[in-house]
């Protein structure tokens, strides 16, 4: 059964304000080199994240899909508008990859020396942001928190990014800020459609929307979260925000930004937009293969490094469109699951760009070659990371990949024709991952030494702080990747729950089946609640 539980303690308030309250006392620190404030913010970081770990294991019920720690407080009380915060098993997992990777990424700036206090301003207040995307309850509430994330990142680009920063957070706030102005006209449409006015998300899953305006409201969040996910063609300002951005910047864009495109597209065009959801489906499939068959052939004609990675995320977020349009627990759950798997990956993959630039000073795959010998630690940290993205068994991108074929392939909402070219395709594009990436590996670490590059620069191994980080980081990879049970027990329940409520506007279809293991499948790596 499904039941809204109240926080004991304002947990989720706290979270969320806690970094952005200590981001206003930076300014008064004394401080002249900022290994102060670097200290400051890594300590806020870690505590903020404590207590999103305490929070979770006190207070969080695995078997409920409803509303967790919930918090709900008057704030315009004529217009029902609420501080309403709380977690299910579709925010919770999100929010401990948030405390999780912007916690690393204050670490990861350690070399950071232009304007410290400022750029550690910014990461704790985009931490409480971040936080309050997957927590908020209020669709207005929502909208500011979407809107106010974007400030923070387009500062970090346009301050702290390379040669064309300025035109890539330009891009950046164009797009994104463009696409925010849908989230609010449909939230507006929704809270004013009916008798009562509400924005309260849990009240707008009572109304009864018809089909053709539940199709207008879809279509409006489609495009506000296609640019964030990103789905192409909506995906241009991201290779950009990628070129441009330094190692800490890259982490949240790749571990945390994408991921808000994909919880908003199921908590709301998928839960609360069912009928639309069932109509429009189909192409949000193709559009799926389309990211993964098109950013990944694209990645292969990428020179410049961080270009390159930021392709191979757009293609891996294609499974993620796959798996929500599946109408199976499995592919749902396989799509939550790439969600984190991805976050925890690209942030690796683009702190360890970061790591090779400090050291040789180019992104151009041309001008590297032959530093694994000086670099081996580098060396093997990138293969490892490398190997997780590319779906190694025994790494999470497998199990999640994997997760999302076997559910979309069990569907009974399309044809064995559909399922069949779509299998087909996506398999192309997970072939091709591994061919550019391990080609990238041998361009920038075997081959002939640059004598130009090596003979001007030290190429100093890792240091143990960037060990640590892609140690952090590898172990949840690989723990998922072993017992994908795990993550998946946190949300299976919720997936089951929207998976149920989307089945009901299928009216071709009596019965969906369940995924039931086959022979093949019934290994310990797969066990999972959503395989039953």
């Amino acid at each position: 059964m499904s039941s809204v539980t109240y926080a004991t303690f304002p947990w989720l308030t706290t979270i969320i304000l806690f970094p952005i309250a200590a981001s206003l006392l930076i300014p008064f620190i004394p401080d002249k080199d900022g290994k102060t404030v670097r200290w400051y913010a890594l300590i806020i970081g870690l505590i903020d994240f404590a207590l999103i770990v305490y929070s979770f294991y006190t207070e969080y019920n695995f078997a409920n899909p409803g509303l967790q720690l919930v918090e709900s407080y008057a704030w315009v009380p004529q217009l029902d508008l609420r501080w309403s915060v709380g977690a299910d098993g579709l925010s919770m997992p999100l929010i401990i990859l948030t405390g999780f990777i912007t916690t690393l990424a204050i670490l990861a700036s350690w070399p950071v020396t232009l304007k410290p206090k400022f750029f550690y301003f910014l990461m704790l207040a985009m931490y409480g942001g971040q936080v309050a995307v997957f927590a908020v309850q209020d669709m207005l509430l929502f909208f500011l928190a979407w809107e106010l994330e974007l400030i923070p990142v387009y500062l970090l680009l346009a301050i702290w990014g390379g040669k064309k920063r300025l035109y890539a957070a330009t891009k950046f706030i164009l797009y994104t800020a463009g696409g925010s102005l849908f989230i609010l006209l449909a939230a507006l449409a929704m809270a004013f459609y009916g008798d009562t006015v509400t924005f309260d998300m849990r009240a707008m899953l009572s109304k009864d929307f018809p089909l053709q305006m539940q199709l207008f409201l879809y279509a409006g969040f489609l495009i506000a979260y296609a640019i964030k996910l990103p789905i192409i063609p909506l995906h241009t300002w991201l290779p950009d925000a990628h070129g441009e951005a330094t190692a800490p910047v890259h982490m949240l864009l790749a571990g945390i930004l994408l991921k808000m495109g994909g919880y908003a597209l199921i908590r709301m065009n998928v839960e609360m937009l069912p009928d639309a959801h069932a109509t429009v489906a189909p192409a949000l499939v193709i559009l799926g293969v389309v990211n993964i068959i098109y950013a990944a052939l694209t990645s292969f004609a990428q020179r410049n490094l961080k270009r390159k990675i930021a392709y191979s995320s757009i293609s891996h977020m294609g499974f993620v469109a796959i798996g929500m349009a599946s109408f199976t627990d499995l592919g749902l759950s396989g799509a939550v699951l790439q969600m984190v798997s991805h976050g925890l990956i690209g942030a690796s993959l683009f702190f360890l760009v970061g790591a090779t630039y400090d050291r040789t000073h180019t992104l151009m795959l041309d001008e590297m070659g032959g530093v694994g010998k000086q670099m081996p630690k580098i060396f093997s940290m990138f293969t490892a990371c490398s190997l997780a993205s590319l779906a190694l068994p025994g790494m999470s991108g497998f199990v999640a990949e994997l997760m999302v074929f076997v559910g979309f392939a069990t569907s009974d909402a399309y044809s064995s024709t559909f399922k069949v070219i779509v299998i087909f395709l996506a398999a192309v594009g997970v072939i091709l991952t591994p061919i550019y990436l391990l080609s990238m590996l041998r361009e920038i670490f075997y081959g002939p030494e640059n004598k130009e590059l090596t003979s001007h620069e030290v190429l100093v191994d890792a240091e143990p702080r960037e060990v640590f980080i892609i140690a952090a980081l590898l172990v949840p990879i690989i723990g998922i990747g072993f017992y994908p049970k795990l993550l998946t027990q946190i949300y299976d329940a919720k997936t089951m729950q929207i998976t149920e409520r989307i089945r009901q506007s299928l009216p071709s279809l009596v019965h969906v089946q369940r995924v039931a293991p086959s022979p093949a499948l019934s290994f310990q790596m797969l066990e999972s609640p959503a395989i039953r």
